[in-house]
């Protein structure tokens, strides 16, 4: 029998973080950028709000302060708040492809991390501003969705749940994407965020019902050496279809076909988000929170087109 002392004990690496609570470290960030960096117009970048503009009318206790408006206010010397005639709530469905390509990662995170931390920060902030918020999870050994709530614990529950789906293995197929069921999923107007890795592909099927349906974005999260093969250096990579470790020895015609993959990749990207606006790329080594702030003020000094 083996006896352990304490010059034999063998350090165990740390356990991960449970989904929850890795959400309930980000939920203090996206509050903070909520309150202090938004500053209370997120849902205008995404066009929430009825936004038919009816009156100005005194403040009065319990009023959103997200309304105030400051010029009024300035010039009588009291608050004055904008009233509309209604008030549409912002409708989130995100579209996760969990595809096998998103393993890759050079660096400490691989995509697929980096993407499902992006997926919850973008929950979180629904949840901050009290907005619905669905998700489905598209896998090539299946599909999960989970259908729109409002209220923090319901969608703190949803978003753990995603950021808990298995990852599909490095020989699965890529998933397909059950999209005539997406078109009836959430509420028309509604806004539909496709997180995924987007390789070189046309256009799916019915694409173009969707974006009449819905307000559509995209966010991809890429790994820098997809940006740039590391100069002058050979590495080892583990190609899945094969089975077996390559080795990339950066020659001039590894770069050209590099290259011609990346230009081709950003044309189908931007075929299916041809609006600026509406399509975001993080790097594995960037803040997403920042890269979500950046995105959001866009949209919001352009009047979310």
């Amino acid at each position: 029998m083996a006896v352990e002392t304490p010059d034999s004990k063998i350090e165990k690496p740390a356990t991960p973080p449970s989904p929850l609570a890795l959400l309930r470290q980000l939920e203090w960030r996206v509050r903070h950028a909520v309150e202090n960096i938004l500053s209370g117009e997120y849902r205008s970048a995404f066009r929430g709000r009825g936004m038919e503009f009816d009156q100005v009318v005194k403040y009065e206790f319990g009023d959103d302060v997200r309304d105030i408006d400051w010029n009024v206010t300035a010039r009588l010397g009291e608050p004055y708040r904008k009233k509309f005639v209604e008030e549409r709530e912002v409708t989130l469905l995100l579209v996760l492809e969990d595809s096998p390509s998103l393993h890759f990662g050079s660096t400490a995170q691989s995509k697929r991390e980096a993407l499902l931390e992006l997926a919850g920060l973008v929950m979180l902030l629904g949840a901050v501003n009290r907005d619905r918020v669905g998700f489905a999870h598209c896998s090539p050994r299946g599909n999960l969705f989970r259908e729109p709530v409002r209220g923090r614990g319901q969608i703190m529950h949803a978003a753990a749940t995603l950021l808990a789906q298995p990852a599909p293995e490095a020989t699965d197929p890529a998933p397909e994407l059950p999209w005539r069921f997406l078109a009836r999923a959430a509420p028309k107007h509604s806004v539909l965020i496709w997180l995924g890795d987007f390789p070189p592909r046309p256009a799916p099927e019915g694409w173009a019902v969707l974006q009449r349906r819905y307000q559509t974005m995209g966010f991809r999260v890429d790994d820098p050496w997809e940006r740039a093969l590391p100069a002058g250096e050979s590495f080892a990579a583990y190609d899945p279809t094969a089975g077996r470790l390559v080795t990339l020895e950066g020659s001039a015609a590894e770069r050209a076909a590099h290259a011609a993959w990346r230009r081709e990749r950003d044309d189908s990207w931007h075929a299916l988000f041809p609006d600026a606006l509406s399509r975001l790329v993080v790097g594995t080594d960037q803040n997403r929170l920042d890269a979500l702030v950046r995105f959001f003020h866009a949209r919001m000094k352009t009047g979310a087109r």
